[in-house]
């Protein structure tokens, strides 16, 4: 059992330090603390097998963090939603910059999916629990209520396009009071604009 986890260790660390793809065994086993590479086989199968769960660890890790986090914000009663949804985001940005690492190792994985389908059946099994986990975390939504499916996908989205953009461009990237302010401009009520005029609506000249 000791070496089982310390190549989860290891794989970790690897993925912290060399993403997904350019991860080799012999990396592993180094990072493991000189494991022998033949109990990756023995302990997980395959490479691919303990990249995916280290990742599954690190990332539960990560929720089971940033929900205490969430937690210990003091909740304002007479906070709306817009509000609320801002400072749950203010918690979840702060843990991308203290988590990069992990951030950038699972987009790494997510580009492999298309090549290596262990790497998308793994991603895909973990899909609905991750929604799910949104969904209640963020949404106040238990997995049984009917639109928690709805609404962890639409946080999941959100999540993984506002990660994207810290990875890429962290100084551009929208902070929590731009999602929100962004959400209420989107919810706002909008005049209702008066359709184009056709041919028929103009009227007809009549003779003097």
């Amino acid at each position: 059992m000791g070496n089982r986890e310390d190549l989860i260790d290891g794989a970790k660390r690897c993925l912290y330090s060399k993403g997904y793809a350019r991860t080799t065994l012999r990396d592993i086993a180094d990072a493991a603390g000189g494991v022998g590479a033949g109990c990756v086989g023995y302990h997980f199968g395959s490479k691919e097998a303990l990249l995916n769960e280290a990742l599954s660890q690190a990332a539960r890790d990560w929720a089971e963090e940033l929900t205490q986090a969430l937690a210990a914000v003091p909740v304002d009663p007479g906070a709306d939603s817009l509000q609320r949804f801002e400072t749950a985001w203010a918690q979840i940005i702060k843990s991308f910059e203290t988590h990069r690492p992990l951030w950038a190792a699972t987009f790494d994985a997510l580009g492999q999916s298309a090549h290596a389908e262990e790497v998308r059946r793994h991603l895909a099994a973990g899909l609905e629990q991750v929604r799910l986990g949104l969904a209640d975390v963020l949404g106040g939504l238990g997995p049984d209520h009917p639109d928690a499916w709805l609404v962890g996908g639409f946080y999941e989205a959100l999540l993984t396009g506002v990660m994207a953009q810290y990875l890429v461009d962290p100084g551009r990237a929208p902070s929590s009071h731009d999602l929100a302010t962004a959400l209420a401009v989107i919810t706002a009520p909008r005049p209702t604009a008066r359709p184009p005029m056709s041919v028929r609506d103009v009227p007809e000249e009549r003779p003097s």
